[in-house]
């Protein structure tokens, strides 16, 4: 039997703190914790999600790192420009956040890098490689095969000619149905999905104007393929520390993304696990340590 005073010395999980900062005009806010002069892990999220989906993981890390999830201008509790105000563009958010590092004193830092954190993160990375520790791909791709094609069969006539025709499949990807979707397909362990986070990310998506700044983004993910050449080239020249963590099952990105990661950085450690696009909701525990153990064995 356990007695009180061993459970007393155990030490509490570090307390996750609730921020923001102003940057070139927008709130921007975020989850903190960990010590101010600890190793940073930088968390980008992806849609329809926020830092939210880094709420279990941020304990398991912050013991030894300090770490920091930014809500994207438009997402979680950051503000939201209305679209004539603010240019949803993959590279103005990538600017934002790059200005937001640089706010809360973040020089150097280990990017994990979930579905639209991929584009953020990478471009990030080729504007500042002395600033790139090492990734963590969590279900994002840069390539065109790591794509399901079902997915750009709807997205792609979008993408070529915006009108309310190619419009209307693209804005079922905003309802309550898809949202919820996005974490249950493909998930092995029902029992450990929490309803918040597809509740919390749908009541982001149906705040008033909400919608155009969210049709902005995806009609703008266009430009995110036309990058895939020039991360290619720097992944291949660079070839940071990697660590690979996926849902096989995911219904939009596919293994051949992770294959293209592999074949550009053959030193990549790459876990698949039974899950969805949101492997983190169900397999914290398998994922936090395989983080750990990537951190402990990076450089100084």
């Amino acid at each position: 039997m356990l007695h009180a005073s061993a459970v007393a010395a155990a030490p509490p999980p570090p307390r996750t703190f609730h921020k923001s900062v102003v940057v070139d005009g927008v709130r921007i806010a975020y989850r903190e914790a960990g010590q101010a002069d600890a190793p940073v892990v930088l968390l980008l999220h992806g849609f329809p999600s926020s830092s939210h989906m880094f709420r279990d993981l941020i304990p398991r890390l912050a013991a030894t790192h300090r770490v920091i999830a930014p809500d994207y201008p438009g997402f979680g509790d950051s503000d939201v420009p209305a679209v004539g105000d603010f240019p949803y563009t993959f590279a103005a958010i990538a600017d934002r956040i790059d200005g937001f590092t640089r706010a809360v004193g973040a020089d150097r830092y280990v990017i994990y890098m979930q579905d639209y954190g991929g584009p953020v993160g990478l471009r990030l990375a080729l504007a500042h490689p002395e600033r790139v520790r090492g990734l963590v791909v969590q279900n994002a791709v840069a390539n065109v095969e790591g794509w399901n094609p079902e997915v750009v069969g709807q997205i792609g006539p979008y993408w070529q000619e915006r009108t309310p025709a190619t419009e209307a499949p693209v804005r079922a990807l905003l309802s309550p149905e898809t949202t919820r979707f996005q974490y249950a397909h493909g998930e092995t362990r029902a029992d450990r999905l929490s309803p918040d986070a597809w509740i919390r990310d749908q009541a982001g998506l149906d705040r008033p104007g909400n919608d155009a700044v969210q049709l902005e983004m995806l009609f703008n993910y266009r430009d995110n393929v036309a990058q895939y050449p020039f991360w290619k080239t720097w992944l291949s020249d660079h070839r940071p520390p990697m660590l690979i963590v996926w849902g096989r099952n995911d219904p939009f990105f596919t293994i051949a993304g992770v294959d293209h990661f592999r074949e550009l950085v053959p030193t990549a450690t790459v876990r698949l696990y039974d899950a969805g696009h949101f492997a983190l909701e169900t397999h914290l525990d398998e994922i936090a340590t395989e983080m750990l153990d990537f951190l402990g064995g990076l450089p100084d």
